[in-house]
């Protein structure tokens, strides 16, 4: 009797959660999780891990002082964000965790280097080893050669935003651990281009990452194969026996739900046996291929364009939630000095005898009614208060 589909594609291919939702990932359990910008935004958003975000904030303001203006404070915060939840999918997940470079420094390979540097010091401040994090960075030449000289230190990259076969060569020659070909994104530029819908095997990015895992094993490449981006479970279906395949929460929950045969579909000895010609890359022959290839040129292009639009409302996102922490912070010392003047004997409370002011403001602070003002109530109503004055 057949098994749920996402039972046996486990089988067969190593399943990373493809989301920043650490709640999803305790769900689905995968050994990996890999996250992007546009992921750590939303998380962000959530209330459920407002904790995160704050307590970030709160260590970058601390490391810049007082003094810092909000936007450097933010900016920091931001560095440290995606590291910040790396660390608690890190707590649940028994595997590796994708943790990307800023999408800005696409073109600039030193500064790739540097800040894949930087990320991987964070992990290991907080006692994880390299072996555990994967640094995500997008596949333009630059960001290969970044990735060429990170892996011989011992920095295992995925290289992400991958297109074409050409950049899918130029990786494995650079020795990467991992590669993410996005399949619903070159789906999406084809169905836009000629109209048509493509089912299964028909469907351009199955065939672009089918071809591109039969090239690696047949010429012995270690660079491993990730799927990724997907629109449907009949893509993932048509990928079974990829090395592995990052997968949103809800395509997980398809798989899960859904009983029914996985024939496997990649295969490293049928891959061996294919008529398939090596490509060597250089510079020169990525940039004629790329031009070549419109598709893996628009959608890199716009990958970068999309991922750093996130990364600027992420910093937007951290600006406003630091301004609005502080100014609660402000409110709550002012509390407690408004609170330390009017409990006039020291026994935590303020009775309408210790209050100077008019039994009008009194009673309003005195929310519970209990004849006693807390200084939690005489915080919320200052906040009140503030609020009222920025309207």
């Amino acid at each position: 009797m057949a098994t749920n589909l996402l039972e046996q594609l486990r089988e067969m291919t190593i399943v990373v959660a493809d989301t920043g939702d650490i709640q999803a990932i305790e769900t689905f359990t995968p050994r990996d999780a890999t996250t992007n910008p546009s992921l750590i935004t939303a998380a962000a958003q959530m209330p459920e891990y407002q904790s995160i975000v704050d307590e970030t904030l709160q260590k970058a303001r601390r490391e810049l002082g007082s003094g810092a203006p909000a936007s450097e404070v933010a900016k920091l915060a931001f560095d440290r964000l995606a590291v910040s939840f790396g660390l608690k999918i890190l707590q649940i997940i028994p595997g590796r965790v994708s943790t990307e470079v800023d999408a800005r420094l696409s073109y600039d390979t030193e500064a790739t280097v540097a800040k894949a540097r930087e990320i991987i010091a964070q992990y290991a401040a907080a006692g994880i080893s390299p072996d555990r994090v994967l640094i995500k960075i997008a596949s333009t030449w630059e960001g290969i050669k970044a990735a060429e000289i990170l892996e011989k230190e011992g920095i295992h990259c995925n290289l992400t935003l991958l297109f074409g076969i050409h950049q899918a060569i130029a990786c494995a020659e650079a020795g990467v651990t991992l590669i993410s070909p996005f399949v619903g994104r070159i789906l999406d530029w084809y169905k836009k281009e000629t109209g048509k819908d493509y089912p299964g095997a028909e469907d351009p990015g199955v065939i672009s990452v089918t071809t591109i895992y039969n090239y690696y094993k047949k010429f012995g490449y270690k660079t491993e194969v990730m799927g990724a981006s997907f629109r449907n479970i009949e893509e993932i279906r048509e990928l079974a026996g990829c090395d592995l395949l990052t997968i949103s929460p809800k395509l997980l929950d398809q798989l899960r739900s859904t009983v029914d045969e996985l024939p496997r579909k990649l295969d490293p000895a049928a891959a061996a046996g294919l008529d398939i010609k090596k490509i060597s890359i250089d510079k020169e022959t990525f940039d004629r291929l790329h031009a070549e290839d419109r598709m893996a040129s628009e959608k890199l292009t716009e990958g970068i364009q999309g991922f750093t639009k996130a990364l600027e409302l992420l910093e937007e996102l951290l600006i406003g939630r630091l301004t609005r922490l502080e100014s609660q912070e402000t409110l709550d010392h002012a509390a407690e000095d408004i609170f330390r003047v009017y409990d006039l004997d020291g026994d935590g409370f303020v009775t309408r005898e210790e209050w100077a002011g008019t039994d009008a403001v009194f009673d309003a602070i005195d929310t519970n009614h209990d004849g006693k003002i807390t200084p939690d109530e005489i915080a919320v109503g200052l906040g009140a208060a503030f609020r009222l004055v920025e309207a």
